[in-house]
């Protein structure tokens, strides 16, 4: 039997650039953005407040890639689930790379620098890919099931 383990990944925080929306040779949607999140904290020996970001690389894949790439902008601040992934490859001049990114699974705009409300966005303001629909949601996929 093997432990149980978990991989998960929820953030809030603002798009640091526009999402870059692209498709796979395949045809599937991907979209990547950038997002600052902040911490703040006064040192146990009550020196001055400290205040640092971090940075993370977004993933999206599919309907919810093509939603990201639709709604978001740079400065627009967004609720985040996930989880984490790294990738390694070779560039062209045979050196090592590694990016560690957050595949996201869910994203809720919460407001907007565009000006735009939110919830003038209606449903596509809160998007997931996961296979389970979002509580009190109600979907029609007879035309999915295969029987």
């Amino acid at each position: 039997m093997s432990a149980r383990s978990l991989n998960r990944v929820t953030l809030i925080g603002n798009l640091t650039r526009d999402p870059n929306l692209r498709y796979t040779p395949s045809g599937a949607s991907v979209c990547s953005f950038g997002l600052a999140t902040n911490r703040s904290w006064t040192p146990a020996d009550g020196g001055e407040k400290q205040e640092k970001a971090e940075f993370h690389n977004i993933v999206a894949w599919g309907k919810l890639a093509d939603i990201c790439g639709q709604l978001l902008h740079t400065g627009d601040k967004v609720y985040l689930e996930g989880r984490i992934q790294t990738r390694d490859w070779k560039t062209d001049d045979g050196q090592d790379r590694r990016i560690t990114e957050i595949v996201i699974e869910n994203m809720i705009l919460l407001s907007s620098r565009s000006g735009k409300n939110p919830d003038d966005y209606g449903d596509m303001a809160a998007a997931s890919t996961g296979s389970e629909p979002e509580a009190g949601a109600s979907e029609d996929v007879s035309d999915e099931i295969p029987f």
